[in-house]
């Protein structure tokens, strides 16, 4: 679709005059859209919020609708702890959490369901039992409420920042300070609707770090997560100047030509042991929904965590 702003159109927000053009079309459907960049202004990305002026040429691309639902499949699990109420599960890299447009099976949820046959219904049909996320390609712990009751009591300890979780990541460089906080607001990116970035308006998000291990170009580091943004600790790091490492999307596999020469060969190599954001989910903290008890688990580093971080560590060039 294919739409010029009139005169009398000038000067309101783009996801209400699509409103007015395209009736049939919720705003929060409109809003969704221009999130996900299938709708462009003179040919390039907006937020739903941009004013828009005569002239301006939008294009709007409306995708297939999918149907969606969420089956059970018979997909190992690497379970940590389950009882009644909740299951603690170590999720692997490269599994999506729930189904969705470009990812419909092969989920956590799809796992989740063929595992057990009592998940809360709170986050619809899609979502059965998830109280929190972690990035695909993120690996580590969550938990999974199985009743409508322990889902409102997790989440209600989600809100109230009660749940502590801890990731560890190897970043590039550095951080100046040994411990901190990042406290930027996160929004979908300006120029790619499908990345996150440090927007003025966006939502609160805040994270702190404390510096671990030192190494030659990278470092390892304990990160606490405050709120629970989508991509938060990725674009925070990056923020910071200390991308994770192996990150593809927040400048992670960028830095080979940014360090002195004879650490680029060690740096390559290191790249090649992991293909994706060195990030682990590995400690979860929260109060159990029926009994109150304080509930901590631990996940150690999947194998290309440690293989990069321990590599990460070699001191001496000729054990190459």
């Amino acid at each position: 679709m294919h739409i010029e702003v009139q005169e009398v159109e000038a000067n309101q927000r783009l996801d209400l005059l699509l409103r007015q053009r395209c009736s049939e079309l919720s705003r929060s459907r409109i809003q969704t859209l221009v999130k996900d960049g299938d709708v462009s202004v003179n040919g390039a990305a907006v937020r739903p919020a941009y004013l828009v002026q005569a002239g301006d040429r939008i294009e709007m691309n409306m995708p297939a609708l999918q149907t969606l639902q969420a089956v059970p499949e018979h997909i190992p699990l690497d379970i940590v702890y389950e009882d009644g109420d909740l299951l603690v599960v170590n999720k692997a890299s490269g599994m999506t959490v729930h189904p969705a447009p470009g990812a419909p099976d092969g989920t956590l949820v799809n796992a989740l369901l063929h595992h057990c046959v009592d998940l809360s219904g709170i986050n619809g049909v899609l979502r059965p039992g998830i109280v929190h996320r972690l990035d695909k390609e993120t690996s580590g712990l969550m938990v999974v409420a199985k009743s409508d009751t322990a889902h409102r009591h997790l989440a209600e300890q989600l809100q109230e920042r009660q749940i502590e979780r801890r990731y560890s990541a190897l970043l590039w460089g550095i951080p100046k300070e040994e411990y901190g906080t990042v406290d930027v607001p996160l929004g979908r990116s300006a120029k790619n609707r499908k990345k996150m970035g440090v927007v003025e308006e966006g939502r609160y998000a805040r994270t702190h770090y404390s510096v671990i291990e030192r190494h030659g170009f990278t470092s390892l580091a304990e990160l606490k997560l405050e709120t629970g943004r989508t991509h938060q600790i990725r674009v925070h790091m990056q923020h910071l100047g200390n991308p994770v490492f192996g990150d593809p999307v927040y400048a992670g596999r960028e830095r080979t030509e940014g360090i002195q020469p004879e650490m680029r060969r060690r740096a390559r190599w290191m790249l090649g042991l992991i293909k994706r954001q060195a990030l682990h989910a590995r400690q979860l903290r929260f109060r159990h929904p029926s009994t109150g008890e304080a509930m901590v688990f631990c996940a150690d580093w999947p194998a290309d965590m440690r293989d990069v971080i321990e590599a990460a560590r070699i001191r001496d060039y000729a054990d190459l």
